[in-house]
Order: C-alpha cells, then sequence, then structure tokens
C-alpha cells in the first residue's frame, strides 16, 4: 500500500525543519539565494559571449575552482566585472566552510583545466591561500555589468 504525503502534512513538515535552521542560518541561505538569482540573471543577459578565459558567464559558473593538484577549492557562485564590464574577479564558496564563507579570486591566474565534458578553473593559489583572502561584501553585491558591445 502507497502512502501520500498530503500538502497540509508536507507543508507542516517544511515548516518545521524551518523552524530547525537558527536564524544565522535561514539569513546565510537568504544570502546564497540572492546571489545565484543574480548570477543567474546576469548569465542570462550575457549570454554566450565570451566573458573570460573562453569562457561565457554561464560557464564560469558552472564550473569549479580547482587548485593544481586537482582538489575542489570552491564554487563559483558570481562574476564580477569592473566598470567598463570586464571580468575582473570571481566570488567564490570556499568548499567545506562552515559556516559558509566567500572570497573574491582575481581572474588574472585562472586558466581553465579539463575535467571529462566539464571545464574547470584553476587556480595557482592553495587552499590555505585561499581561505587566507580576505571575505567578500556579501551585502554590496550587484549583478554583473552588461558586456560591451565590441
Amino acid at each position: 500500500m502507497r502512502r501520500f504525503i498530503t500538502p497540509p502534512l508536507a507543508l507542516a513538515a517544511a515548516l518545521s525543519l524551518a523552524a530547525c535552521e537558527s536564524q544565522a542560518e535561514q539569513e546565510a541561505d537568504a544570502v546564497e539565494d540572492a546571489i545565484e538569482q543574480e548570477a543567474d540573471a546576469s548569465a542570462a543577459a550575457a549570454g554566450t559571449e565570451e566573458a573570460a578565459l573562453g569562457l561565457s558567464e554561464g560557464q564560469l559558473l558552472e564550473a569549479d575552482l580547482v587548485a593544481a593538484d586537482g582538489t575542489d577549492l570552491g564554487d563559483i557562485e558570481q562574476v564580477r566585472r569592473n566598470a567598463a564590464g570586464a571580468v575582473e574577479g570571481l566570488l567564490v564558496e570556499i568548499e567545506d566552510s562552515d559556516p559558509e564563507r566567500y572570497v573574491v579570486v582575481p581572474i588574472d591566474g585562472l586558466t581553465t583545466r579539463a575535467d571529462g565534458a566539464d571545464t574547470d578553473l584553476q587556480a595557482s593559489m592553495t587552499a590555505e591561500e585561499l581561505a587566507g583572502l580576505p571575505d567578500a561584501e556579501l551585502d554590496t553585491i550587484t549583478p554583473a555589468a552588461e558586456p560591451m558591445a565590441q
């Protein structure tokens, strides 16, 4: 016999799970959601045009940041552009950080690295050096500027 969860029961379960999260966890989730929404909107606006390193903004967001030995350093959450529209850095969520920690990694010094059908971005820094970067300012997040027409 199959049992189904009714909508009111599902809602009650979701609310009880949300109640288990602390205020800080809920705020961190909201910040992460806002970052992802802004990054998705920016990538959609940029389209398939090359942003940096031969990749579109969407491809940059799909890539993982890895060390020279292939160790996963973090997830690319957002592309940061300067006033002229050129990519100058990537907002990265540091791998296994708890609470979640974000830093901006300069685009200079990154290279592309094939990982099967995927493309990763290889940093010249170690996990320790990445962790030593200052925390990114998340309260001033703005969507990436429109790419300049060429």
